[in-house]
């Protein structure tokens, strides 16, 4: 019973609200004429909770700041998601859904920049993950592999063309490659967590082997328990008894699995630059909007 009390009190509203209710109830007992200058010490102590159980953003648009490496979760060879500790443990990000960060190291004497999608959200709080793959010639990617738990690195942010917006369009149409699901699934968890957004998403995801489909448990999981999201895959080595698509994104799967184009659908590409390129092409001659150099929100086809 005891443990049930400290939880009553630990909510958000009963932790206002019960000892607000006893500052006055006990006033009036003593002397009533007392109740007006109760009544006010609640309301200031109730703001006070209230603001103090607001998260605060910590990123800084113009400046970088160093974060702490709390924890790495290796899922390849050279893959792994790294966790980030926050100054607080009530403290977000603050990072729009759509948006991306800057991370900054010193290295061979220079202070070389390079942009992540977070995998975590404002949902969680005290931290933030970065899924990162490591390449031989990548500067910061390697920097951020090498690093030992309880280092620092630089961040800056929010950055970025696109923001979204829940119903901000009626379907998206989205293909990645490799570690290019980052913004993708950003977005789709932000889709799938709000009962409101009734947005629908069609995911094509290429990958060369089926080991390297990068979270594939959660996306499986996502479209399992939301009808308004469904996983295609593609693989250019496709196991034995495989049924998905196989070789490179066609136009036949974008026309296949993608929405068709419309005013209220947006095409959504993040990956390696061949691929990007070569679906810009064919995603204008299927009847889209043609891509621009430079992608920005009211585009139709974006890239990241």
């Amino acid at each position: 019973m005891a443990t049930d009390n400290k939880n009553l009190l630990s909510t958000p509203l009963h932790g206002i609200y019960i000892p607000a209710t006893l500052l006055v109830v006990g006033t009036a007992i003593v002397n009533r004429d007392w109740i007006p200058y109760a009544v006010g010490v609640a309301l200031v102590l109730s703001g006070f909770k209230v603001y103090r159980g607001q998260p605060t953003k910590v990123l800084k648009k113009d400046q970088f700041q160093e974060f702490e490496l709390q924890e790495k979760t290796v899922l390849s060879h050279n893959v792994a998601i790294y966790k980030f500790k926050l100054p607080q443990q009530n403290n977000i990000l603050g990072l729009p859904i759509g948006q991306h960060v800057s991370l900054c190291a010193h290295i061979d004497g220079k202070d070389v920049v390079r942009s992540y999608t977070p995998v975590s959200s404002d949902n969680d709080r005290g931290f933030f993950s970065l899924l990162i793959k490591t390449y031989p010639t990548g500067n910061i990617s390697r920097y951020v592999a090498n690093m030992k738990i309880g280092q620092t690195i630089k961040v800056r942010g929010p950055k970025g063309q696109f923001v979204y917006t829940p119903n901000m369009c009626r379907a998206f149409g989205m293909i990645a490659g490799g570690t290019g699901i980052t913004p993708m699934l950003q977005i789709i968890r932000a889709v799938c967590n709000n009962p409101e957004d009734k947005t629908q998403i069609d995911l094509i995801f290429a990958n060369v082997n089926e080991e390297d489909i990068l979270l594939k448990e959660d996306l499986d999981e996502l479209a399992k328990e939301h009808a308004n999201f469904r996983v295609h895959y593609v693989l250019n080595n496709p196991p034995e008894g495989w049924t998905g698509g196989v070789g490179f994104v066609t136009p036949d799967m974008v026309k296949q699995w993608c929405p068709a184009p419309a005013p209220d659908v947006k095409i959504l590409l993040c990956g390696p630059p061949p691929m990007v390129s070569a679906l810009k092409k064919a995603t204008s001659a299927l009847g889209y909007e043609p891509a621009k150099p430079v992608s920005k929100l009211e585009h139709q086809v974006f890239s990241f």
